[in-house]
């Protein structure tokens, strides 16, 4: 199966409902990485995003923890240890799905840290 349910149904509501989600917070945005930073701000830095990430893994709540883990590569682009827990975390996503888009996307965001860690 290449596609998802999921990703039709929101294409076609994008289609014939447009792209606003309905969140007032969404229509001009600050910038992902602004976000970022003052969501680990909140959190107590970095190194509180890495481990809620990690212990979001570990729980298997593997939808949340890319989230966490966004988060904290988009505050802390260079951060190898943001990457090394963000390849684990897209490996097992990965690993649990069956589509093949969804597979690549994971895979390629695995990749994409991996490069980053061990180069």
């Amino acid at each position: 199966m290449y596609d998802e349910p999921q990703f039709i149904v929101r294409n076609v509501w994008r289609l014939y409902g447009g792209w606003y989600d309905g969140n007032p917070a969404h229509l001009k945005p600050a910038l992902e990485m602004e976000q970022a930073s003052e969501i680990a701000k909140l959190a107590g830095g970095i190194p509180a995003l890495v481990d809620r990430a990690r212990a979001l893994l570990q729980e298997g709540d593997l939808r949340l923890a890319c989230h966490v883990i966004e988060w904290a590569l988009a505050a802390a682009p260079k951060d190898r240890k943001v990457h090394e827990l963000r390849a684990e975390i897209y490996s097992r996503r990965a690993d649990q799905e069956t589509a093949t888009m969804t597979i690549g996307v994971f895979r390629a965001a695995e990749r994409e840290s991996k490069a980053i860690t061990e180069g």
